[in-house]
């Protein structure tokens, strides 16, 4: 994968890295990313000579028919790891238990802090279960990354992206050794993920957003669905003025 799609994406897109020196060349390490777009679990292995193992929904490896195999293989090519949701805890849980088991492993795990993608550019509130559990629970290093313009390449729903330059911003290796063994401490967990936060917004440029991104989903979505209401209603009094 890293030759065919990682080497076809270098080389349309052309995406510039700072930082690339942060990354180690042998073991374990989470990458914390902001997330923009679809294409951040892409471009971000493609600069890198280690595999990136993210997580993903388990329904992608296991959709039946022809189409269902080949995004299996698909997904298991970019380093994709299938986690299930349908558990007591859903994906958190699972997500976490994944995670340990790449540091365990000697991998890098990507991880998203903020849960899902930003819907506005912003850089949303960081969810303190995945990553501050699994870098207190393995002592691995937390290496802050930001992407920058990956938004403006393949906005949310758009298939066919928009040819022009991404960047990878990668910060220096955050250590929390001194939490070690308070990984069930939820004070603890919130200061480990604010401070890979606040590394990521520096890296990035972003405005920080003090709530959940997807809380800020829903508010967006509430505010279009009044939005249209509201044209409703008024193209119905037009038409019973008329």
């Amino acid at each position: 994968m890293k030759f065919s799609i990682g080497g076809s994406l270098k080389v349309a897109f052309r995406p510039w890295v700072e930082g690339l020196e942060n990354i180690p060349a042998e073991g374990p390490a989470i990458l914390a990313s902001n997330h923009l777009s679809f294409s951040d679990s892409f471009f971000l292995p493609a600069v890198l000579d280690r595999k990136v193992t993210f997580i993903a929904k388990a329904e992608y490896f296991t959709s039946p028919g022809v189409k269902g195999k080949l995004t299996a293989a698909f997904f298991k090519g970019v380093g994709q790891l299938p986690v299930d949701r349908s558990g007591a805890r859903g994906a958190g849980e699972a997500a976490i238990k994944a995670g340990i088991e790449v540091i365990k492993g000697g991998g890098l795990f990507g991880i998203y802090p903020e849960g899902t993608r930003s819907p506005d550019g912003r850089l949303y509130r960081g969810k303190p279960g995945g990553l501050a559990r699994v870098a207190l629970a393995t002592g691995a290093p937390v290496i802050p990354v930001a992407m920058i313009d990956t938004e403006k390449i393949q906005p949310p729903g758009k298939v066919v992206p928009k040819l022009m330059r991404p960047g990878i911003k990668i910060g220096k290796p955050l250590d929390f050794s001194r939490y070690h063994g308070m990984d069930s401490d939820r004070f603890i967990l919130r200061s480990v993920t604010d401070e890979v936060m606040y590394e990521i917004m520096k890296l990035s440029g972003q405005e920080y957003v003090d709530i959940y991104a997807t809380a800020a989903k829903r508010q967006i979505a509430d505010a279009e669905k009044a939005a249209k209401a509201e044209k409703a209603e008024a193209e119905k009094a037009e038409r019973a003025g008329a």
